[in-house]
């Protein structure tokens, strides 16, 4: 009775510390970026006692842009533990895969032949976005899911016929951004490269709905990851209908990770790490591994945004060029521990 109490203290401790850190990273946030603002000077602001200036720094540009960088960073964390779970791989992420190549070539199709950038397409289209990379990111999995299955879909197929539709993908991208004029070439390579500099609320509006749905709802389904991670034939046996669950799952995957590709552009190997640092903590069982994974991965990409804004202020880094360079090498890591 003892070590139950303890196997779900350890849980809670370990989320409600991750609450705390993001908290008070969030806090840290607010005061830094080119033009710094004093805590003193945040907490009025946010109780409407601010200047004018402190209001339009915080509301209009850093609190935005912030809410997305939680909301995202837990959208890929958890896309990356389905992904992980369903292929029972390690090394799955939707970056990694091509379903975030997918999705950004499906936004990129849809900024191409809409004219234009998302700013020149009205308040509208920045909620359409979000649809059109779902469409694009299905479309990454079904065909990594067709050309990987034979006889079964093994984990080292998937992830080589995954690295593959990332290259086409990637490719594609290539050919509609150079037929696309200077302005939106230059806007769709930051974007594509992991950036959240232009959110807004609008911004915001358009992934919450996603998250704040797809999210519970995955972790109503986290027992069958955990069944689907006992092999097909068990979890058959125990009176799961696995190809079913498994389709669903990987499409909760493509939706999370396809709604924050077409706010957050590119971000890679954030649904890779953030599940293992997870997992690493509290075990695999998903029921509190898909939380803890929403927490690390939402404040892994705060932390990563606000680098990016200060380390070379006045100009900012793109915050999937930050989380990239520090999951690549946790990527490298986790290759050579594989092998």
């Amino acid at each position: 009775m003892e070590a139950v109490k303890k196997t779900i203290k350890k849980p809670m401790f370990v989320m409600g510390f991750l609450a705390a850190i993001i908290v008070l990273s969030f806090f840290i946030s607010l005061n830094t970026g080119y033009i710094r603002i004093s805590p003193l000077d945040v907490i009025k602001t946010l109780v409407g006692a601010g200047t004018e200036k402190d209001q339009l720094v915080l509301f209009d540009f850093r609190l935005p842009r912030m809410i997305i960088a939680l909301l995202i960073g837990a959208g890929l964390a958890i896309s990356g533990a389905i992904l992980q779970g369903v292929s029972q791989n390690g090394l799955a992420d939707p970056g990694i895969l091509g379903i975030n190549a997918g999705s950004g070539l499906a936004v990129v199709l849809f900024i191409f032949f809409y004219q234009g950038s998302t700013y020149g397409l009205g308040s509208f289209s920045i909620f359409v976005m979000p649809i059109a990379a779902l469409a694009g990111g299905a479309l990454a999995a079904f065909l990594i899911y067709i050309f990987a299955w034979k006889n079964g879909v093994t984990p080292i197929r998937l992830i080589l016929v995954g690295i593959g539709i990332n290259a086409a993908f990637g490719a594609a991208l290539i050919i509609f951004q150079l037929k696309m004029n200077p302005k939106d070439f230059m806007k769709a390579t930051i974007w594509l490269s992991g950036s959240i500099w232009g959110a807004n609320w609008e911004f915001v509006l358009a992934v919450l709905p996603w998250i704040c749905i797809l999210i519970p709802f995955t972790i109503y389904k986290a027992r069958y990851l955990n069944v689907l991670n006992l092999g097909d034939q068990i979890a058959t046996q125990l009176g799961a209908a696995v190809e079913r669950e498994r389709r669903t799952l990987l499409l909760l995957a493509v939706a999370l990770a396809g709604a924050s590709v077409a706010v957050g552009g590119g971000i890679a190997f954030l649904g890779l790490v953030a599940p293992h640092l997870a997992r690493k903590v509290v075990g695999p069982k998903h029921q509190v591994l898909l939380p803890t994974s929403a927490l690390m991965g939402a404040l892994l990409l705060l932390v990563s945004d606000t680098i990016g804004r200060n380390i070379l202020a006045p100009s900012e880094i793109p915050v999937g060029l930050v989380v990239s360079a520090l999951g690549a090498p946790y990527f490298i890591y986790l290759l050579i521990k594989v092998n």
